[in-house]
């Protein structure tokens, strides 16, 4: 049986790359999208998402007003924290890694396990989870009406209804979907600039395709399915399978846009770099745990490790930061 990914065949369980594929031709399987995609029901505007942004860094969204959407998904670290689980309103650690926001527009199931379904209910989880902002959407409504600016911003961004619960949520959800990673040297390749990236890089990238099997789950611009996966971590963590039970131990494709920026790594953050990440992979993953039929040992050498980092470096965009708002005063 044969399986199409990203112009390249699956034959018994291994990658060929059809003679009639340039490397320039797999390159375009991963440019960039031009247009953001909005739901009908949420169209897109400029007013909705700068004020989803300073919704999003301001910490009055939590019960104890001491933490935000961003301390958790932070900017400069590709949109998730440094260790290997956040740490909630409690300060105590949480079940996971926080997983990166940006590029999920198009994502129709988020979260490690998928539970929500769109960004407005991905939304909800974090603000009311009593062990991360720990905060009800009754109390952010009402703790934000006492704030005029707040007031007339959202009597702008949504004049027919003003400061609601939904238009909340809206906004925020309008914010993040317009958390695409920055233009990085990859793209500059991909649009055919031999220069842009190394030689290492180059067959760093021939081997992501390749032999390495990464694009199995890694497709698209923003490389990945949006799907899940399992990969071997030693892990008591139903993942997907507490939502299906048939999908024990699964957990969603993470995108690899400024994954260089995003240590440590998989859903318990216990691979504390990129090469313990490709070295999991190369060894097929930890025996007795769930794992695809595509997780096997791989014949790849500490050469190939090193130019598939390489490449995986040339995925940081050129300017990844991004400015904190100014928040309305009380």
């Amino acid at each position: 049986m044969y399986k199409f990914v990203i112009g390249l065949v699956l034959v018994s369980g291994l990658l060929v790359v059809p003679a009639i594929s340039s490397q320039r031709d797999l390159r375009k399987d991963f440019e960039r999208q031009v247009r953001i995609s909005f739901p009908e029901a949420a169209p897109y505007s400029p007013q909705a998402a700068a004020l989803g942004k300073m919704l999003f860094f301001d910490p009055r969204l939590s019960g104890a007003q001491n933490m935000s959407c961003a301390t958790c998904h932070n900017p400069s670290f590709g949109w998730e924290t440094p260790v290997a689980r956040a740490i909630g309103v409690l300060n105590q650690p949480l079940d996971r890694h926080a997983p990166t926001v940006e590029n999920l527009a198009e994502a129709d199931a988020l979260f490690w396990d998928g539970r929500a379904s769109t960004l407005e209910e991905q939304a909800v989880g974090p603000i009311t989870h009593p062990k991360e902002m720990n905060a009800t959407l009754e109390e952010v409504v009402n703790r934000l009406a006492e704030i005029a600016t707040y007031q007339r911003l959202f009597n702008i961004a949504f004049p027919h209804e003003g400061l609601t619960r939904d238009t909340v949520l809206g906004a925020l959800s309008t914010y993040q979907r317009t958390l695409r990673s920055g233009w990085a040297p990859f793209d500059d390749w991909v649009q055919g600039d031999e220069s842009a990236i190394s030689e290492d890089a180059k067959r760093g990238f021939e081997l992501f395709v390749g032999e390495a099997h990464c694009a199995l789950c890694h497709t698209g611009w923003a490389l990945t399915d949006h799907s899940f996966h399992a990969v071997g971590i030693p892990s008591d963590d139903p993942g997907r399978g507490a939502i299906v039970s048939d999908d024990q131990g699964m957990f969603k494709t993470p995108g690899l846009r400024n994954i260089a920026l995003r240590a440590p790594y998989m859903h318990d953050g216990s691979l504390a770099t990129l090469r313990d990440v490709l070295v999991h992979y190369r060894q097929g993953g930890a025996e007795n745990f769930p794992r695809d039929n595509s997780i096997t040992p791989l014949e790849i050498s500490e050469r190939d490790i090193d130019d598939i980092m390489a490449f995986l470096n040339t995925l940081t965009a050129y300017d990844p930061h991004v400015s904190a708002p100014a928040l309305p005063a009380e």
